[in-house]
């Protein structure tokens, strides 16, 4: 009968290595996926950060170049034919 507590005993030792084996590979899972959240958060501010001031610059350069065009009307003209020249000689080759 000893020989079967020891064996019985394995079992359970064996069984309760497998259960904490689980339980730990749980508690890192759960604290891997805390930390991507954590990150992706960060991550995400950032580039609405970064969106937002793109989309400032693109306001602030769209009033400009309606301010100069307003200004100076013949100057814009010119400067838009001269660039559609060029670009028609690049795409033209």
């Amino acid at each position: 009968m000893p020989e079967e507590n020891k064996a019985g005993s394995g079992k359970t030792d064996a069984q309760d290595k497998l259960q904490s084996s689980k339980t730990h590979a749980r508690k890192a899972a759960e604290d891997l996926r805390s930390a991507a959240g954590a990150m992706a958060g960060e991550y995400r501010g950032r580039a609405e950060q970064a969106w937002d001031g793109a989309k400032d610059r693109a306001r602030t350069v769209q009033k400009d170049t309606e301010q100069y065009v307003r200004e100076n009307p013949t100057k814009a003209v010119f400067t838009a034919l001269g660039i559609g020249f060029v670009l028609g000689l690049m795409f033209r080759r």
